[in-house]
């Protein structure tokens, strides 16, 4: 009806023209409202046009869906090559005409419904309707093309714990209340747990009947003009069909300025309905912002949706699941996408139940790599391969290490159960200080560790994460401690001498800096769920009061001759051929358990390159190899007769 009503304006535009038709284009085609509800009504209320604007807009319209328009608008215009709308006959040919809606802040053109091509003149440039306006006219639901790369919808909800649907209903009680009005304000969502934000997001839509659409913050252009035409281009696809956003702030770089500016112009522009995740605050210095912490689901909640995706089987598991809750830090996706791998790793062939252990044991090696951090440029992760046995020490270090293995496996009836979390929530991270020159036994004491607690083990080389710029080397371990949380894995600071020298006087900001980086490391430590390790090779040079926030100190001696006499006894695996080697000659030489291993393992390639079993000489000569990695000579006093 519309498009017919513009095509008897310009029939009698044309009329006049030539000479016949009087009627004026208001008599000729009575602007009356479209209905109530219609594609058309929509689009008029939602973006606020008046009716000459909405009359060229069906002008266009009419182009794409009635084939006598463009020899209507050719005829109108007095020239066969000008067969499309222009302003100039919207003005002369339609009711109402006003100057403003030509404007590039008139609805037209602010919100992109039309689209103004190239000619020699304003008026006389050729108009075409916005394709995703035309679609939406005609009832065709799609999405505009030139978000389809960067905008994605969310189709499907997840069941809440607690503690995430109070925020999601909370949030949902704001928004209802604050609709249209300036208090209406956009939703931070702080902290690391992404699936839960995202979850929270999508049931405040579903409350509210909202359509959820995510749009990574990484992905916004910087520059001032492209980020407003984006940011155009989604508020008008929001208000077209009821959607909110989620922009996804977690992998944008606080440090990357133009990135963070872009994101802050976004929110403080932005109308509707907008959610941000991040992982920390941010501060829009316009919008009205409601800001809420979203932490992993409590122990208590993570229990019931691990007894909820177990089933019957969570009764048999004797104690697993609370386990599997003191060591991980799992959201409910996670959980349940760690069951389904571990029936897949337990059952490879779907057949019958497993036994209980056969299960246990594979619900935590999933759980372990589902919550695996991801530290490659910070750390190394160690295939742990070292066992008890392997460790040559005196007793009174191995039991030391006993007690942290004992302790990390002990931690949640000591904290949770036995209340001494409740009763105060310091220094309940476990600590420790490795401290003996190098080869001494300390990387291999951490792998220890790891295979006896079944644990992940992180190198961290804090030389490598100490920068010389103020503030980089606390954000390089917020981003070590924070990946590592929800596993709880076992992080070896190595070289800590890099950052903990003896306090000395502070003369600067850097010495100050200094210091408070050293405090951070070990703030973190102390709060960190699971066990980190320091190791020093010089412990003297260490401060006191960094030392005393530490609950365990092991010291790594140098082994005396019989501890390398047992070191030689070990170092050679059971299928490697050996023949007339002397332990007591070999452990006369002055070497760390560490130097004992290089020396064997490079004996080993010199006597199968030979085609032989590894003998003294081969150690003779890897030994003297290893002194002059020192610049030192090999005592021949103590080799004489090998």
């Amino acid at each position: 009806a519309a498009v017919a009503r513009v095509r008897a304006a310009l029939e009698a535009h044309i009329a006049r023209a030539e000479g016949g038709e009087t009627r004026t284009a208001a008599e000729a085609a009575p602007g009356g409202e479209p209905p109530e509800g219609s594609a058309l009504e929509v689009l008029v209320s939602t973006f606020g046009l008046s009716p000459f604007e909405r009359d060229v807009v069906v002008l266009a319209a009419g182009l794409e869906l009635d084939a006598t328009f463009a020899p209507l608008c050719a005829r109108a215009q007095g020239d066969p090559q000008r067969a499309h709308p222009t302003f100039g006959l919207a003005l002369a040919a339609l009711p109402g005409a006003e100057w403003e809606a030509l404007s590039p802040s008139g609805a037209l053109r602010h919100w992109r419904l039309i689209e103004v091509g190239a000619g020699p003149a304003l008026t006389a440039s050729p108009l075409r309707i916005d394709e995703r306006i035309l679609h939406f006219l005609v009832g065709v639901e799609t999405r505009d093309e030139r978000l389809a790369g960067l905008v994605s919808t969310v189709t499907e909800t997840e069941d809440l714990v607690g503690s995430h649907r109070e925020i999601a209903q909370r949030v949902a009680a704001t928004w209802a209340r604050t609709a249209g009005t300036p208090e209406f304000p956009v939703v931070q969502l702080c902290g690391e747990e992404a699936t839960g934000k995202r979850a929270i997001a999508a049931a405040v839509c579903e409350m509210l009947e909202l359509d959820l659409h995510v749009l990574r913050a990484d992905a916004l252009p910087t520059g001032a003009g492209e980020l407003n035409d984006l940011l155009r281009l989604w508020e008008r696809e929001a208000a077209l069909g009821r959607s909110a956003l989620l922009l996804d702030g977690d992998e944008v770089d606080p440090g990357d300025a133009a990135r963070e500016g872009a994101v802050l112009r976004w929110i403080d522009a932005a109308r509707g309905a907008l959610l941000l995740s991040t992982r920390q605050r941010r501060r829009p210095r316009q919008s009205p912002l409601l800001t809420f912490d979203v932490e992993k689901p409590t122990p208590a909640e993570q229990r019931a949706v691990w007894r909820a995706a177990l089933g019957e089987a969570a009764s048999s598991l004797n104690g697993q699941v609370e386990h599997l809750v003191s060591q991980f830090n799992l959201s409910a996706p996670t959980i349940h996408a760690a069951y389904a791998g571990a029936l897949g790793r337990a059952i490879p062939d779907g057949g019958e139940a497993p036994a209980p252990e056969v299960f246990g044991e594979a619900l935590w090696d999933t759980c372990r790599m589902q919550a695996r951090p991801r530290l490659e440029d910070l750390a190394q992760r160690i295939h742990p391969a070292a066992g008890w046995d392997d460790l040559i020490l005196p007793g009174h270090q191995v039991r030391i290490l006993r007690e942290v293995a004992g302790q990390v496996r002990q931690r949640s009836r000591v904290y949770d159960a036995w209340g001494f979390a409740a009763k105060s929530g310091r220094g309940l991270g476990i600590t420790a200080l490795f401290a003996g020159t190098s080869g001494t036994g300390k990387t291999m004491a951490a792998e220890v560790l790891a295979l006896e607690l079944r644990l992940d083990l992180y190198r961290i080389d804090l030389s490598a994460v100490v920068s010389k710029y103020i503030g980089e080397t606390e954000k390089n371990l917020r981003r070590v401690f924070d990946a590592a949380e929800e596993g709880g894995a076992i992080l070896l600071f190595d070289e800590a001498d890099a950052l903990f020298g003896k306090r000395s006087e502070v003369k600067d900001s850097h010495d100050r800096h200094a210091n408070i980086e050293v405090s951070y490391l070990l703030q973190r430590m102390e709060a960190y769920r699971g066990l980190a390790i320091l190791t020093t090779n010089l412990k003297d040079s260490l401060d006191g009061a960094f030392l005393r926030r530490l609950r365990f100190i092991v010291e790594f001696p140098f082994p005396d001759a019989a501890e390398r006499a047992e070191i030689w006894r070990r170092v050679f695996p059971a299928a490697t051929p050996t023949d007339g080697l002397d332990v007591e000659k070999l452990a006369r030489i002055n070497l760390a358990g560490g130097s004992i291993r290089n020396v064997a393992l490079n004996a080993a390639f010199l006597a199968a390159e030979a085609g032989e079993p590894v003998r003294m000489k081969h150690l003779l000569e890897a030994m003297r190899a290893e002194y002059a990695k020192d610049h030192k000579p090999l005592p021949e006093a103590e080799v004489r007769g090998w």
